[in-house]
């Protein structure tokens, strides 16, 4: 995979964390942050009153209102995606509290995600509620989720590995496609253009049918493509133009049988094609290119037997390929999950038990150089859940233990509690394990070592929420300990002479989100700011591509028939390398967007990626887009 100073082809940075330590915490902020500037600059993710009230599935795999959760959850809406400009999941993503990204280049290139400094492969990512991952490089691969498809995110941030298993270290992020609602269809069309080349056309349908509305429908179709820019201007890449096109779709169907259950399919598909640049001996004239294929698909269906009882037995499957050309590489994962979840409520008590079963499988054909590998394994488990909220007080607890077919058991437990300390604030503490197995690449390819035990992980984290009406305020302070790092080191146990995969790292994540909203004069301001310290507790150095602050802050109003908005991103300066010789400068971005109805049921959208074209990078020689404008319209009618 065409990562820069990559080691064997899937291997990603693997770094460590050194943080923001807890108790000297005031100190950090005040150094950081004048009293009054602080203030000013918290506007944030934080939730309103009104999203107090949102559903939220992702923290239990039940769903609770957010007012009820112990734990650190986002949520972004649809309106929210269509406004943020961002053309990518990751782009989203890097604007929430606690997320960091780093890409080789343009979109379609190799992308990570971080959630509060922890690895890429540390986050248990699931489109509705179908898990996507890699056995490859672990983790999902970003870059093929398509985020025209994308109707909601959830961001649970924090090891959750004692509700959803394996890879759940830095947290969980869930992926919604759009669901019909009741009434008549109602179909969506769009199109775009921007400079670089940049066109987009979708088309979707959602509604309902049958005497009630027994069944529910969305169906979309998007193609998006752009010509790119030079992503790698350095003298040995060729200095083409580094462009994508990408073709997806979607389908939700629910089939409320009768009151009490109800039947749920969905499918999503995403072909994407980019270029980007090689470090072969004819990268000069190459044309490389990445394609990739993710198909997800679920069948679910819930059933509420009695007022206190109800079950879901889901059965999801995802396919992820990558391959590249000129250069031969392939490598496929086919993963296939069963859920039982049973759910029981005695008053102020839920009761929760899960029986659930993984099935991995890898398939990387032979490059001339290395043989054909194609592994497969199974994990079983069972998760119980307790969660309690009367009064004041709130509590989650919850314990898994998972059984793998290649290197055995391994239980995980979490506990939380909340307490309202006053009617608009509210105090949270938790703890919990959590682990990531073994990837089949790193067990069984050639830098593969049979004999590599869990990444494991321990967390611990205290957190503050005050809202009154349109008010808000977060802090979380948190410390994530992983020990047995799987990372690439010198030459040993495995069949290459150049290096082999290895259980010897430590790192350590810690650090505080402060998070913030507020609305003033018909002005809703938000933000994040982020001060944490990911480090590698063997080497004392920063862990590779993550910076020690970085911050977020918006506004949005509606003038003369307009609603518009700014967004600004900063973010310090981050090490390209887990030596810590290579440095990637720090930098600061501000983006623009626009819309209003231009007619009956027509949309206009306008954005500014960007604005003064600064120049940065994400990872060392790679580039980033510079100013990017696009402009859409959308007809949908009302």
């Amino acid at each position: 995979m065409p990562v820069a100073g990559a080691a064997p082809l899937p291997f990603l940075m693997k770094n460590r964390f050194h943080a923001v330590r807890i108790a000297a915490l005031p100190l950090a902020l005040a150094a950081a942050f004048p009293l009054s500037t602080f203030a000013q600059a918290l506007f944030a993710q934080a939730a309103t009153d009104s999203d107090l009230r949102e559903t939220v599935v992702t923290a239990t795999r039940v769903a609770q209102p957010l007012s009820d959760l112990v734990a650190d959850v986002s949520i972004v809406d649809r309106s929210t995606i269509e406004d943020s400009g961002a053309v990518g999941v990751a782009d989203l993503l890097a604007r929430l509290p606690g997320v960091e990204i780093s890409r080789n280049g343009g979109q379609g290139s190799s992308t990570s995600v971080f959630l509060r400094g922890a690895e890429s492969r540390f986050t248990a990512v699931y489109i509705d509620g179908v898990r996507v991952d890699s056995q490859s490089t672990g983790g999902a691969v970003w870059e093929q989720i398509p985020l025209s498809r994308i109707d909601r995110i959830e961001v649970l941030r924090g090891p959750a590995a004692a509700v959803y298993g394996s890879d759940a270290v830095g947290g969980v992020i869930q992926l919604f496609t759009r669901k019909g609602e009741p009434g008549r269809p109602v179909p969506t069309v769009g199109v775009g253009i921007g400079n670089q080349g940049t066109r987009t056309a979708e088309a979707g349908i959602s509604g309902a049918f049958g005497e009630r509305g027994q069944v529910d429908y969305a169906l979309g179709i998007s193609h998006e493509r752009s010509d790119g820019f030079n992503s790698r201007p350095i003298a040995t890449s060729n200095p083409d133009k580094d462009g994508f096109r990408r073709t997806s779709a979607n389908a939700r169907v629910g089939i409320q049988i009768d009151p009490r259950h109800r039947i749920d399919g969905t499918f999503l598909a995403s072909d994407l094609n980019s270029q980007y640049d090689g470090s072969a001996a004819t990268a000069l004239v190459d044309d490389d290119r990445n394609k990739h294929l993710l198909r997800t698909g679920g069948l679910t269906w819930s059933a509420q037997w009695t007022e206190a009882y109800s079950t879901k037995l889901q059965v999801a499957d995802s396919y992820s390929k990558y391959s590249t050309q000129p250069s031969f590489y392939i490598t496929e994962t086919q993963l296939r999950s069963y859920l039982f979840q049973n759910e029981y409520r005695l008053g102020a008590h839920l009761f929760t038990a899960a029986l659930e079963r993984r099935e991995d499988q890898l398939t990387n054909p032979s490059d001339g150089y290395s043989a054909t590998l194609d592994r497969k394994r199974s994990q079983n488990a069972l998760a119980l859940g307790y969660g309690f909220k009367s009064g004041v007080h709130g509590v989650q607890a919850n314990l898994r233990r998972d059984d793998d077919s290649e290197f055995g058991g391994k239980t995980t437990g979490s506990a939380a509690y909340g307490l309202e300390i006053t009617r608009n604030l509210r105090a949270t503490v938790s703890a919990g394990t959590s682990f990531r197995a073994p990837t089949l690449y790193q067990r069984f390819s050639e830098y593969g070592v049979g004999s590599l035990q869990p990444e494991e992980g321990r967390n611990v984290e205290a957190g503050l929420r005050w809202s009154e009406g349109a008010t808000s305020l977060g802090a979380v302070v948190y410390r994530n300990r992983v020990r047995n790092l799987i990372v690439y080191g010198a030459a040993g146990a495995c069949a290459s002479p150049y290096g082999c995969y290895q259980n010897v790292g430590r790192a350590e994540y810690e650090g505080v989100t402060l998070s913030a909203a507020h609305t003033l004069g018909g002005v809703s301001l938000r933000g994040s700011v982020d001060f944490q310290d990911p480090r590698d507790l063997d080497s004392g150095k920063l862990l590779a591509r993550r910076t020690r602050r970085h911050a977020s802050l918006g506004a949005d109003t509606r003038i003369a028939g307009w609603t518009v908005g700014a967004e600004a991103q900063f973010s310090g300066y981050r090490w390209d390398n887990a030596a810590n010789t290579n440095r990637l400068g720090g930098y600061g971005v501000l983006n623009l967007h626009a819309s209003t109805a231009i007619a009956r049921d027509f949309t206009l959208l306008a954005r500014i990626d960007n604005v003064a074209d600064k120049d940065y990078q994400l990872a060392r020689t790679y580039a980033t887009p510079g100013r990017v404008f696009y402009v859409g319209l959308k007809w949908q009618p009302q």
